[in-house]
């Protein structure tokens, strides 16, 4: 079970080095609800959807275990592309970017230097879908991004409209993903071929299992690769799930050239595997998580019944298939066939 438990903000004294007594809890060491307030211009932060994007001073704080007030300041600015263009989502995603030196290094931000925080684009139900998709993949392999699900309040210190405040998601730094693994971040385009089997394979059946078509190894869209060194044979890391047929965004839908009709549709997307035998250990893992991955689910009280009932029957789909021989293997094999699109690659945009 995990329990959520939501962090309440109190208006204490900013933060002072002198204050902290113990040392800092983890930020991705909790699965309880964060809830967080930026302060500053935020309407200019905000209305920054084209061009190169502008740092904003902002504060940022928090309420510590002790429920006294954790305030220091960060650079934020806008990031991605679709999420970001104007018309296109509520909120863009932000970066938050944070000070080599400074009072942040006594909170459980102390480890940080940049943090990916995805805002809402269509409704907080769909960020923490999303969520869960990060939290699902944890349970997969360790070789994934950390996400900690946060209540945001924004607080524009130029007028005085009443706070916003709405789920977002914080997400794990890539260089920091590495090192917990002990490996290091690679940066370059590659074939699916090009990264370990078993590992791609995993990954690629998981995309699967959640409805995604929206990733490539050889543009590097959604994926992030890691190593142990320069020569050695990568793994490929997913990101960004919200066009994933489990999340179910109202924005979503599948490249035209899929010949897809909704992002629900499953469609296997690695490359074509002559001995469909190398699946057998990676059906195993998946079997083997299926109780966790639907506590995960079952578990969550932020969920409502309608979207728990479509997401248990939609898991029911993808254990069906993988428990059916001739389904999975017809799926599996998909990129071997020629007339279909399972060797479409998707370029996609600029980096979310």
């Amino acid at each position: 079970m995990i329990f959520f438990f939501c962090l309440i903000l109190t208006w204490a004294q900013p933060f002072t080095t002198a204050q902290v007594k113990q040392p800092a809890e983890e930020l991705f060491g909790s699965d309880e609800v964060l809830q967080i307030t930026l302060n500053g211009n935020l309407r200019a932060l905000l209305n920054d959807r084209s061009g190169e994007p502008k740092n904003f001073p902002l504060l940022l704080s928090y309420a510590s275990a002790n429920n006294s007030t954790v305030e220091f300041p960060v650079d934020v600015k806008t990031r991605g592309h679709f999420r970001r263009t104007s018309g296109n989502c509520s909120y863009p995603p932000l970066l938050i970017q944070f000070a080599k030196e400074g009072p942040h290094l006594n909170s459980i931000f102390k480890e940080q230097r940049k943090l990916k925080l995805v805002m809402p684009c269509k409704g907080d139900e769909y960020i923490i879908r999303e969520w869960l998709a990060y939290k699902m993949y944890n349970l997969v392999t360790p070789k994934s991004f950390r996400a900690r699900l946060v209540k945001v309040i924004l607080e524009d210190a130029r007028t005085k409209k009443q706070a916003s405040s709405f789920y977002g998601i914080l997400l794990e730094e890539e260089a920091q993903m590495a090192k917990r693994n002990q490996l290091i971040a690679v940066e370059k385009k590659l074939q699916p071929q090009q990264t370990q089997q078993t590992e791609f394979l995993t990954m690629a059946v998981f995309q699967y299992m959640i409805g995604n078509t929206d990733w490539s190894t050889q543009y590097m869209q959604n994926i992030k690769f890691l190593a142990k060194n320069e020569t050695t044979t990568p793994y490929a890391v997913p990101y960004d799930f919200d066009h994933a047929g489990i999340v179910s965004a109202p924005y979503a839908l599948p490249a035209e050239e899929l010949h897809m009709s909704s992002v629900r549709q499953r469609r296997y997307r690695g490359y074509c595997v002559q001995d469909l035998n190398v699946f057998e250990p990676v059906i195993a893992h998946f079997n083997q998580l299926k109780p966790e991955i639907y506590q995960l689910y079952t578990g969550c009280p932020l969920l409502d019944e309608k979207y728990l009932k479509t997401v248990t029957k939609y898991l029911d789909e993808f254990y069906t298939t993988i428990n059916t021989t001739k389904a999975w293997q017809k799926d599996f094999a998909y990129p071997c066939d020629k007339k279909g699109t399972g060797n479409v690659v998707i370029k996609g945009l600029k980096e979310d």
